[in-house]
């Protein structure tokens, strides 16, 4: 089972290694395929004033320290096509985020290196539409036809992490991972899905909460993997605490998740 974790952002270099200390019983478990997820940057903050993280230069550091450290393969987001060659040389997974999905160079960019892909379903698209976030980047990698097994073989990826209902608030339509399932192999983003956007004043909110009951139902529809942001004290997290999973919730949750999917 694929599983990236990690904080949302790289908030220090101490939080970010004792984080990274504490999920290498993944690292060493073959019944995971771990990947340590931290962003270096977060575009998409609700305010000007949230914390963003580190930056680029300072954050790729960090990253390969972490890499160094714990032998971690190393999951991250690109948000513009001038990050993707430095990105590259650090991160095995380039990840594109939800409101990005559609933008042609970023993805074209992403393709041109031989990086896995991970692109997030956007929170206004219809997931059989996501086919075409596919497309471009198999078509830089040179197959014109979308399938589960094409995309598998060129290491793309996609993610669901919830639908924009109302204001406010995100549901997941389960029938979107059978959907995305046919022409791409399936990550859940259960702590991003219990978000609640916009609804902390200024922030974005959310409900962790609900993070083991949608993952245990997607795990009974079957996805190829989950993606967690988790840290140890999430009601001190300088983004999306409030739908992070701690670190000892993961734990367990994981090997619910295993279980479910048949993984021994």
């Amino acid at each position: 089972m694929i599983l990236m974790a990690g904080p949302c952002v790289i908030e220090s270099e101490e939080s970010l290694v004792r984080i990274a200390s504490s999920l290498q019983n993944y690292r060493d478990d073959s019944r995971f395929d771990f990947y340590f997820k931290a962003s270096f940057d977060k575009a998409n903050r609700t305010s000007l004033e949230s914390y963003r993280g580190p930056g680029l230069d300072e954050g790729l550091r960090l990253l390969q320290k972490v890499k160094d450290e714990f032998g971690y393969k190393i999951v991250t987001d690109i948000h513009e096509s001038y990050q993707v060659e430095p990105v590259s040389e650090v991160a095995d997974i380039l990840q594109i985020p939800a409101f990005l999905c559609r933008q042609t160079d970023l993805l074209v960019a992403a393709a041109k290196t031989d990086k896995i892909v991970n692109i997030k379903k956007g929170q206004f698209m219809n997931p059989a539409d996501m086919r075409y976030s596919v497309l471009k980047v198999l078509k830089t990698r040179g197959c014109d036809d979308v399938s589960y097994e094409n995309a598998k073989k060129h290491n793309i990826l996609l993610t669901e992490r919830g639908s924009t209902f109302g204001y406010g608030n995100l549901v997941v339509d389960m029938r979107s991972l059978v959907i995305m399932r046919e022409f791409a192999p399936v990550i859940f983003d259960a702590t991003h899905s219990v978000q609640m956007p916009g609804a902390g004043g200024g922030t974005t909110s959310g409900d962790s909460s609900m993070v083991p009951y949608l993952s245990r139902a997607a795990a009974a529809v079957g996805v190829d993997g989950f993606f967690f942001e988790t840290h140890f004290d999430p009601s001190v997290a300088l983004s999306d605490g409030p739908n992070m999973l701690k670190l000892d919730q993961l734990k367990s949750l994981s090997e619910i998740l295993l279980k479910i999917e048949g993984i021994k």
